[in-house]
């Protein structure tokens, strides 16, 4: 297997794959859904904010990617209905889905079991395990009909490493693993259907704030650093990556 690493994609390695992101707006999703768009993709933005799509949207056209398309939706208030709208709008305009990256992800509470919030944990097991659930399952027929599918999950470090006062995140990121495994497991008879997690490690997100306030970010590598191991499982030179959990660093 290629080294995600250090993967050096062709100019046009994701040419004409249609991809959806979610949580494109800042970060790690908007460094892959930009990257992506420059490698010919051409790339669904989701996320909550509107304003912070729309510049995602408007760096990719600037830098001559395909014009990206945006579909806001909040994960947590989402139900059903929102979900077939999301994916009768991606039928509508492309027919098919060849790419989904859950990155989305909420960290929730770190504080022991004994003190967390009930409501606090509810809600990141949602944003963090049912909505990728949800997502996955609603997209499914549309990833079907395109000749080279793939699910990518976003793992973490808390996964090999399990310790303390993490909380729902901690749970959230073995139950999105699990999901990953039992997927891969449960399409094996699609060849070409991937469907593997990737572990992206330290990088300076908001996120990474939020756990680690006291972190100096001076020592982080910016969101850009770990591209080259998503646009490598996202497109076709990972054909036979299946099941995987893939380090990015």
């Amino acid at each position: 297997m290629t080294d995600p690493r250090s993967y050096q994609p062709s100019k046009d390695a994701l040419k004409d794959r249609v991809i959806l992101l979610t949580g494109a707006s800042d970060g790690i999703g908007k460094a892959v859904a930009i990257a992506a768009a420059a490698h010919g993709a051409q790339v669904v933005l989701h996320g909550r904010n509107v304003r912070k799509l729309e510049g995602v949207y408007d760096a990719i056209v600037a830098a001559g990617g395909p014009r990206p398309s945006i579909l806001p939706l909040d994960f947590e208030k989402a139900g059903p209905e929102e979900y077939e709208k999301l994916v009768a709008a991606l039928d509508q305009e492309f027919g098919r889905l060849d790419g989904l990256l859950h990155n989305a992800s909420m960290l929730g509470e770190r504080a022991p079991i004994e003190h967390h919030d009930v409501a606090k944990w509810m809600r990141t097991m949602h944003v963090n395990v049912n909505a990728p659930f949800i997502l996955t399952r609603s997209c499914l027929p549309l990833l079907k009909r395109s000749p080279d599918p793939v699910i990518l999950f976003t793992s973490s470090g808390v996964v090999s490493n399990p310790r303390a006062f993490w909380g729902s995140y901690l749970v959230s990121k073995w139950a999105s693993d699990g999901l990953m495994h039992m997927l891969a497991q449960e399409l094996e008879n699609q060849p070409a259907m991937r469907v593997n997690s990737i572990n992206p490690g330290k990088v300076k997100t908001n996120m990474r704030l939020q756990a680690y306030p006291a972190e100096d970010r001076s020592t982080l590598p910016e969101p850009e650093a770990v591209v080259p191991a998503y646009l490598y499982l996202l497109g076709p030179d990972s054909r036979g990556v299946q099941g995987q959990t893939v380090n990015a660093q």
